[in-house]
């Protein structure tokens, strides 16, 4: 054997003169292979003015001096093309286009073509670690396509997994979409990426899009957002609210972590449903309530008993729903609920009950000083006793029904607790009507029994002058009725 195995070195033979020509022979080889790195990999034919020591890999259709050699490595030595056969393994650093190609026996591939499967992490400008394995610094990261579409896929293990998307500020979680912790699509919020909000909820079994933040749809316009936005109840619902609550809860647990801190919240996120003909109650427990409720449109809601605030059954004293300035719960047109089990307040001014259009009902109130009223039904709306009731507390009016109003309390036990006082009249009827034939009243009060006027109507039945209670006589004016 006369040549190294591998590069072809000539071997110095023991018979051999001039020895020393074999061993630059093998020198000249190791100058040209090792270390490779060629100028170009496209010529086809020699360059007509080569420098010492450059060298090509000779390309496809050569001419001149390298027909016969495609492929080979070519090196300007001593004023003469040297050829080098590559073998398999081979690696060689491509100086016009910076990149390093790896002979595979039968050609040269481009390294990058070959892949690097598996890596075990890749950092492009930065460092990866082993929870981001793949790590880009980068103004932009382009997906591009091969000739048609192209999917991005994010797998996860099992459905309570998260597969999302993150996007962050200075490293907080700002914003999430994708399948977050079960297979429903999500979309939440965080102003400080530990308090989140979910926004919107596509349903994985039906592609309902769903509101759980809620969403007021009060135009009319938008009854085909109504439709498709909303959750359907499967069942009846409850939201609780307690003063340790917090608005930013679900409302769903009650607990402190759970439930709402304001009634107002329920109500808004019970509106962004569709009831579906189920009920929904928002459950208060004990303590004291300050913020103004308006009852909201909803969706689905078979009745208004339906909709349910309800306090505590067994001491509604424990309740308490008291304002300053302001009506404690206002019912608009085209809204009604069920209030139950609690104490109603107001100071300053303000109504207790002010059904302005809408429909109210209640039952096992205690109606506490009110500024105002504490039943006012206005603008063609209604109130409904549906249970007994107590009042504990002064105001002008008890009951004032006022343009198109209608007070129904036929039939209910009211108790009268240390003897309020009404400075305008127990029963004020101007332009409304009020039913309240077959009443118990326990207890006394003081101030004028009733006030009928302006066409007002006051039904008792026949239950006489003294029905209701008061110290003063009742008085109907300008077509009022008292019968």
């Amino acid at each position: 054997m006369e040549q190294t195995t591998n590069l072809k070195m000539p071997f110095i033979m023991p018979s051999q003169a001039q020895k020393h020509v074999t061993h630059n022979e093998a020198l000249q080889a190791l100058d040209i292979v090792v270390q490779l790195s060629v100028l170009d990999r496209h010529l086809a034919a020699p360059p007509a003015v080569p420098a010492e020591g450059d060298r090509y890999i000779v390309a496809a259709a050569a001419t001149g001096g390298w027909v016969g050699k495609v492929g080979q490595v070519a090196a300007w030595q001593d004023g003469d093309w040297a050829f080098h056969i590559p073998v398999k393994g081979w690696l060689t650093w491509v100086a016009d286009e910076q990149r390093i190609l790896a002979h595979d026996g039968s050609g040269w591939v481009d390294t990058i073509a070959l892949g690097i499967n598996p890596a075990a992490m890749v950092g492009v400008n930065t460092t990866a670690d082993t929870t981001n394995r793949l790590s880009v610094k980068s103004q932009a990261v382009l997906f591009d396509n091969l000739g048609a579409g192209q999917q991005v896929k994010i797998n996860k293990a099992a459905a309570g997994d998260n597969a999302s998307l993150l996007f962050q500020t200075g490293y907080s979680g700002r914003a999430e979409f994708g399948l977050a912790g079960d297979d429903d699509w999500h979309l939440k919020v965080s102003a400080d990426g530990g308090a989140w909000t979910e926004a919107l909820k596509v349903s994985r079994s039906d592609g309902r899009v769903l509101l759980p933040a809620g969403l007021t749809l009060t135009d009319p316009n938008q009854a085909t957002a109504k439709r498709h936005i909303r959750e359907s109840l499967a069942a009846n619902r409850s939201y609780f609210v307690r003063t340790d609550g917090s608005d930013t809860n679900n409302g769903l647990g009650d607990t402190s972590g759970g439930a709402f801190l304001t009634i107002q919240k329920a109500l808004d996120v019970a509106a962004s449903l569709d009831m579906a003909g189920f009920t929904v109650t928002i459950q208060v427990a004990d303590g004291t309530y300050s913020g103004a409720i308006v009852v909201p449109a909803m969706t689905g809601q078979a009745a208004p008993s339906a909709l349910v605030i309800a306090g505590n059954s067994g001491a509604p004293a424990n309740v308490i729903v008291s304002t300053n300035n302001a009506n404690a719960i206002n019912a608009p047109s085209g809204t009604g609920c069920l209030v139950k089990d609690m104490e109603i307040r107001t100071t300053a001014s303000g109504f207790g009950l002010n059904a302005d259009g809408g429909t109210l009902q209640f039952q096992n109130v205690r109606f506490g000083a009110c500024a105002q009223a504490h039943i006012l039904c206005q603008n063609n709306g209604a109130a409904a006793a549906t249970g007994n009731y107590a009042i504990s507390g002064a105001s002008p009016m008890h009951w004032s029904a006022q343009t198109g109003g209608f007070i129904n309390t036929e039939g209910r036990t009211v108790t009268l607790v240390g003897t309020p006082a009404f400075s305008t009249a127990f029963a004020s009827c101007r332009h409304g009507d009020i039913a309240c034939a077959g009443m118990t009243f326990s207890g006394s009060a003081t101030g004028q029994r009733y006030s009928a006027t302006l066409n007002g109507v006051i039904d008792t039945a026949g239950g006489g002058a003294s029905y209701l209670p008061g110290s003063v006589a009742g008085s109907t004016a300008t077509g009022g009725q008292y019968a």
